[in-house]
């Protein structure tokens, strides 16, 4: 076999292994989006109306709560001057705190709170429909794309000792309070090809 054909072969082997390894690739880290790109597609009542269940919680008002007269009055005893501005208080009443400017798309506002992705992770790797309707279809993995599983310990990262004077978290009766689940069966789309009435 001549020399050029060899190098040929090689050269197009390289070239296939390098775009299967491309494809393979991690993808980018993960950046938090904000609350108002999740209601993008999780403000639908057939979809379990997540964004509605969000903003009537405690968890929407997080970062607002630290403003509050007896907000104030638990700084003071702390000797935290402003609430809204202490890492201390912000590791757990807005979503990411802590974490590098770069982690943060230009849709995220830190004043929403507790918002989805201090659960969920952040989201910019799991938001497209493709993604998630592909993780519930069980064929994506979750965690490969920064969706992270909700648990008693995700909930203990605030709640708990330090953070709720005393008060840990109750993983059945709390959890089951802010229970936004997906209905079995649900496919973004499904509600706009229902027919009229229905």
């Amino acid at each position: 076999m001549k020399s050029s054909n060899v190098a040929l072969m090689v050269g197009a082997a390289l070239l296939a292994w390098s775009g299967f390894a491309h494809a393979q690739a991690a993808p980018a880290p993960s950046m938090y989006v904000g609350v108002k790109r999740c209601k993008t597609c999780h403000n639908v009542e057939k979809g379990g109306a997540q964004f509605a269940k969000w903003s009537e919680s405690k968890h929407a008002k997080a970062y607002a709560t630290l403003a509050t007269p007896k907000a104030l009055e638990i700084a003071k005893e702390k000797g935290i001057a402003d609430p809204q501005k202490a890492a201390e208080c912000l590791s757990c009443h807005v979503t990411g705190h802590g974490e590098p400017a770069d982690k943060f798309k230009e849709s995220f506002v830190a004043a929403d709170g507790v918002g989805c992705e201090s659960c969920h992770g952040a989201g910019s790797n799991y938001l497209k429909k493709s993604v998630m309707q592909g993780i519930r279809d069980k064929k994506m993995k979750a965690e490969d794309h920064g969706l992270l599983p909700v648990t008693e310990k995700t909930c203990a990262k605030c709640h708990n000792e330090k953070a709720t004077g005393g008060k840990f978290v109750d993983w059945k009766a709390d959890s089951a309070k802010v229970s936004h689940a997906i209905p079995a069966g649900y496919v973004r789309g499904a509600e706009a090809a229902a027919p009229a009435g229905e």
